[in-house]
């Protein structure tokens, strides 16, 4: 349990949140565009998909940390789903890009069942890595470290997938509307990920053990999950954070295509082919690449300030710029730029310290009741996310078709106006929210050290 983590390992475990970070970008960021502008879809009823769906999922989740709980292996509890669920992972990612040649009804029909085996796969690998870095270390520092570790490469994974998607969707289809553009390119993130959820089975170890007295019991873990409350608090500030994101994600591509409307391009080379790089991508780019810089600054700041208080200042500031972000013209391409980099700077501090808070509160849980659910605490995060991206992104695809949007035509001015408020007052009010929820967090750093002294000598006496 104290044994030093290695450089290798910290790398490996980065690899494995790069690799589902590919694929939820992807999905974050272009879904909703693939849906209206390349399948076909009318968004509101890409919105009541997302909605019906997602609930489904955010439920499916806990069901995972249960059976992740309980699963026995010699790799460990959560390990071993990195290497069954990868390849899944990948061929059903794949077919979520495919577009059948079926009436509307069938392509509607076909949506719905593969986005639903999609989000179900995502949980099947992810509540289990996210569950992982609870047993890497019971130390909080590492703890800080490995969350950093795993932030830096998932903002990666996002910037790679974000740099490639348009210029490989064109390079493979000629245009972003191509229907085998996009599903070449989802086969090269397939191979991708696949490749990075191995590495990540293969150079992680599981290390901290229940108490050996501990009796697993799902009724019990239910009740003392029910009475976590930093669980339910950092739920609430996990659901605005992630409202906060899929909202301005969602929108993002609409922004530049139906309001900004700019068409210079930045133009590059890779192993010798030409691509280039649209505003859009230019955007995205930055706020991948700057929400790397909040997490790597997340870490001393914390250890300097505490988690509750970087994370409580890291939304307000974000909320603060969002709404400024509203006033902003379409000839304001410099500013709305900037803005996005100072945005997604706080973005980025707020993502490893809610996941190193996730294993505070499963520490918290068995100091308090004497008993350790770990995938069902870090289920937690994973539902969080899909509550947050089921509200963030039906609301989209809802506030789209409210607005009167009409896929590939010129926009009203009503329509212009509505893609500038999910660019900005609406992610304002939600990361409003999540500073509300971060305000009765309970878990101060002295209260944190007491409760890692007193976790160790009890594994000590029961060894």
């Amino acid at each position: 349990m104290h044994d030093k983590i290695s450089l290798k390992e910290k790398i490996g475990y980065g690899l494995g949140d790069a690799a589902s970070s590919m694929f939820w970008k992807i999905f974050s960021m272009y879904l909703l565009f693939f849906y209206t502008d390349v399948f076909g879809l009318a968004p509101a009823v890409v919105g009541t998909m997302f909605l019906i769906t997602r609930i489904w999922d955010s439920c499916f989740d806990p069901i995972v940390g249960i059976i992740a709980d309980r699963t026995k292996t010699k790799w460990g509890k959560f390990r071993p789903y990195l290497l069954w669920v990868a390849i899944p992972f990948a061929v059903i990612g794949v077919l979520t890009f495919y577009t059948p040649d079926f009436d509307e009804k069938g392509k509607i029909i076909y949506a719905y069942v593969t986005y639903s085996l999609m989000m179900m796969i995502y949980s099947l690998i992810n509540v289990p890595y996210a569950s992982l870095l609870g047993v890497m270390s019971s130390d909080r520092k590492d703890r800080n470290t490995l969350s950093s570790y795993r932030m830096v490469f998932a903002f990666g994974g996002s910037l790679l997938a974000l740099w490639l998607i348009e210029p490989l969707v064109n390079y493979f289809g000629g245009s972003l509307n191509s229907k085998t553009g996009w599903l070449a390119t989802i086969i090269v993130f397939g191979v991708i990920t696949t490749a990075f959820f191995w590495a990540c089975f293969f150079f992680t170890k599981e290390r901290v053990k229940p108490i050996e007295n501990e009796q697993s019991n799902l009724k019990e873990d239910l009740k003392d999950l029910l009475k976590n409350k930093p669980w339910w608090i950092l739920l609430g500030a996990g659901i605005g954070t992630l409202v906060f994101n899929s909202i301005r994600d969602g929108a993002a591509v609409y922004y530049f295509k139906y309001y900004v409307s700019s068409a210079v391009n930045f133009d590059f080379s890779l192993f010798g082919t030409d691509f280039h790089m649209t505003p859009t991508s230019i955007y995205l780019v930055l706020g991948q690449a700057a929400n790397i810089i909040g997490v790597i600054i997340a870490t001393p700041i914390a250890n300097k300030m505490g988690k509750k208080n970087t994370f409580f200042g890291a939304m307000a500031i974000a909320s603060i710029l969002s709404l400024a972000f509203y006033f902003f013209g379409k000839e304001d391409v410099l500013l709305i730029m900037s803005f996005q980099v100072l945005i997604s700077i706080c973005a980025g501090c707020i993502f490893p310290l809610i996941w190193s808070m996730y294993a505070d509160s499963a520490d918290y849980s068995e100091w308090k009741q004497g008993r350790r659910a770990t995938g069902l605490v870090f289920s937690a995060s994973s539902m969080s996310q899909k509550f947050g991206w089921t509200i963030g992104g039906a609301g989209t695809g809802w506030l789209l078709g409210y607005y009167g949007f009409q896929a590939n035509v010129e926009q009203t001015a009503v329509t212009q106006n509505g893609i500038q408020l999910m660019l900005s007052i609406l992610p304002a009010i939600a990361a409003a929210i999540s500073v509300a929820f971060i305000l009765f967090y309970p878990l101060s750093e002295e209260k944190l050290q007491t409760i890692e002294q007193d976790l160790n000598e009890k594994r000590d006496q029961t060894k």
